[in-house]
């Protein structure tokens, strides 16, 4: 835990500055959303998600949280319109979530903080690798979705269940066949805003989607996620926690509404 970045007092998100002075920068992620200052943009169109479970690949704990991994070499899971142009490939999803039910999301909606928050990674094929998109502008596309405490979500357990395979740092496991439509929304209207990684190297690549309504995870559910540790098995055990970087200064940037 000594090494590198993570979430706890000697190297936490006011810690980044030091080795990433992006931290500090014009367009950093997460945000606060104040509905009121978000403009309705009737030019925004409706996100187009078209994901092929076949393409899901692995699950992993990189210490910092788990994601779930996509073959990225064809155009089988792209995002399209919505407030981008071109084609958006899906590389991986992942999740940051409290270590109480009342803190976890990094976006908050007027203060609002949720339980948790899936955030869905994609990259502009303008660019011929992730990597290289990563570091462009318009490289990157994450659509948020918040999660709710509430009832227990199905959807949710094919994830939850490869759990106790990935419960230490560099455990990593085959996770085939999931589709992740099954993790968004009935209805996604979005906000949308210019901004970056919200983990380092904190680069100010992301086109922000961020949806209006969120799914739910029951109280259980949540003990699963909050049952993965940040250590490695050869090290004491700590608990996979309070893994989010709180909301940074909008610095002037615009908010935009695909709803009234």
């Amino acid at each position: 835990m000594s090494n590198g970045w993570g979430y706890a007092d000697h190297n936490g998100p006011d810690k980044w500055c030091e080795n990433f002075p992006i931290a500090n920068g014009p367009r950093q992620s997460p945000i606060d959303i104040q509905t009121g200052g978000a403009s309705y943009a009737e030019s925004l169109k409706p996100l187009k998600l078209q994901y092929d479970p076949s393409t899901s690949l692995d699950i992993l704990n990189n210490g910092h949280s788990f994601q779930v991994t996509f073959a990225d070499d064809d155009d089988s899971s792209t995002l399209t319109e919505g407030p981008i142009s071109g084609k958006y490939r899906l590389k991986q999803f992942h999740f940051h979530w409290g270590a109480s039910d009342d803190k976890g999301s990094e976006h908050t909606v007027d203060g609002k903080c949720y339980p948790a928050e899936l955030h869905l990674v994609h990259w502009n094929t303008e660019y011929p690798s992730f990597g290289e998109a990563a570091s462009k502008p318009d490289g990157l596309a994450v659509v948020g979705v918040f999660l709710e405490n509430g009832a227990e979500n199905p959807n949710l357990q094919k994830v939850l269940d490869a759990m106790d395979a990935i419960k230490c740092k560099g455990k990593q496991t085959l996770f085939t066949n999931f589709d992740p439509t099954v993790l968004l929304p009935e209805s996604l209207d979005y906000w949308m805003y210019l901004g970056s990684l919200t983990t380092p190297p904190l680069l100010e690549s992301v086109t922000w989607i961020v949806c209006k309504q969120s799914i739910s995870i029951s109280t259980e559910q949540m003990k699963k996620f909050r049952s993965l540790l940040f250590t490695a098995e050869d090290e004491a055990a700590c608990c996979m926690v309070n893994n989010y970087r709180p909301p940074q200064p909008l610095k002037g940037r615009e908010v935009r509404a695909s709803f009234k």
